[in-house]
């Protein structure tokens, strides 16, 4: 016992997370994660679980029926709304700026889907013409799918009005919103998505470990039309929504163990969420993203996207900084997470977060306070 005492790994550090996430999460939903554990199927957790998916309505701004919280991060959302969306041999428009455009083109593609992939360089957002142009040369595609919050560049992409061009040519609009659900506006019925999924460890500040979803009534009819089953069992929609709405009449039907505590804790976040309100939480975000690329400006530093996420700040590393000696620096002598480049930004990026809990000025001062430091 003495040895597991004085182990390092016996208790974690507290850490100011400021990377790309997970988040700070509150102590009000540390302590709801600590509540007692009910079963699945116990009218008390199931009227909590209606809870958190009729918050998850607010949050999403959406009347979906079918919204409630995936068992997994923000990737099991990824592979929900696709494997269900998506048959053998249909044809999908992925668009691609960046790490998690490239997981979309992936999953679809091991859906068995014929995924015609268009780029824009990283850091850059799609224009509505060049997906527009993607559509009139794949006529026969099923889905546009297109990251709102780009995480591994900072990019934030336009989506308001993009749904119209998408449902003309009877297609389907899904959404990746992980780094934007509570922090970026986001309006899934007025915008017309038929799709989303989100993440509970960005802007929430829930740890992670599960994955918002919605899916329109427009997704729902695709899904219904199916003439073959999805190809996982777990993320099969057609047995969840049987579990989470009881849809199909005889009331609800068992189908995995939820992770009872972890409702818990999404219940507690968007409590916050919506005590803060939805519409002065996104204005937070928008004023600390100001106020922290002032202080990197008067640092000399640049920003890389140039449509910036005001969650997720990319930022060219300068010449002649060490990235992995500054990024230790903060880690080790302030406590300071930041998270460095990914895929063809490894070595020339860092990325500080500014999302939920972790979004105020006191992070935003500290941490432009100790990159000086640590850049002198």
């Amino acid at each position: 016992m003495s040895q597991l005492t004085a182990s390092p790994t016996a208790h974690p550090a507290e850490r100011i997370l400021l990377g790309p996430g997970p988040s700070p999460v509150p102590h009000r939903v540390l302590r709801a994660l600590s509540a007692p554990t009910l079963g699945h199927l116990d009218p008390q957790y199931l009227a909590i679980m209606d809870e958190t998916c009729a918050m998850l309505r607010e949050v999403f701004r959406t009347k979906n029926a079918l919204t409630f919280p995936v068992s997994g991060t923000g990737m099991a959302g990824m592979e929900c709304t696709a494997t269900n969306l998506t048959e053998p041999g249909d044809e999908v428009i992925v668009c691609v700026n960046g790490v998690f455009g490239l997981r979309m083109t992936d999953v679809f593609e091991r859906c068995g889907a014929v995924v015609h992939r268009i780029d824009a360089p990283w850091g850059e957002v799609f224009s509505f013409e060049q997906i527009t142009a993607a559509l009139e040369q794949f006529p026969k595609s099923k889905i546009v799918a297109i990251v709102q919050a780009e995480t591994s560049t900072g990019a934030h992409q336009p989506i308001e009005g993009l749904a119209d061009i998408v449902h003309a040519r009877g297609a389907l609009l899904l959404v990746d919103a992980v780094t934007s659900l509570g922090g970026h506006d986001l309006r899934v019925d007025e915008w017309g998505i038929d799709a989303i999924y989100s993440g509970t460890q960005k802007c929430l500040s829930c740890p992670p470990g599960l994955s918002p979803v919605s899916f329109s009534e427009r997704a729902l009819a695709r899904m219904d039309a199916r003439k073959t089953k999805p190809q996982s069992w777990y993320l099969d929609v057609s047995m969840l929504r049987k579990y989470y709405t009881g849809g199909g009449g005889g009331g609800r039907v068992y189908h995995h163990t939820a992770p009872i505590n972890m409702t818990y804790a999404l219940r507690e976040a968007l409590t916050i969420v919506l005590e803060e309100g939805l519409q002065a939480r996104i204005d937070r975000h928008t004023a600390m993203h100001q106020r922290l690329r002032q202080g990197l400006t008067e640092l000399g530093l640049s920003y890389i996207p140039s449509r910036s996420l005001h969650s997720l700040n990319c930022i060219r590393i300068p010449d002649g900084a060490n990235d992995a000696g500054v990024r230790s620096r903060l880690l080790n002598e302030w406590g300071i997470e930041i998270g460095a480049g990914l895929g063809v930004m490894a070595g020339k990026a860092w990325r500080i977060g500014l999302m939920g809990h972790g979004s105020s000025a006191r992070n935003v001062d500290l941490v432009l306070s100790a990159l000086r430091t640590a850049l002198k």
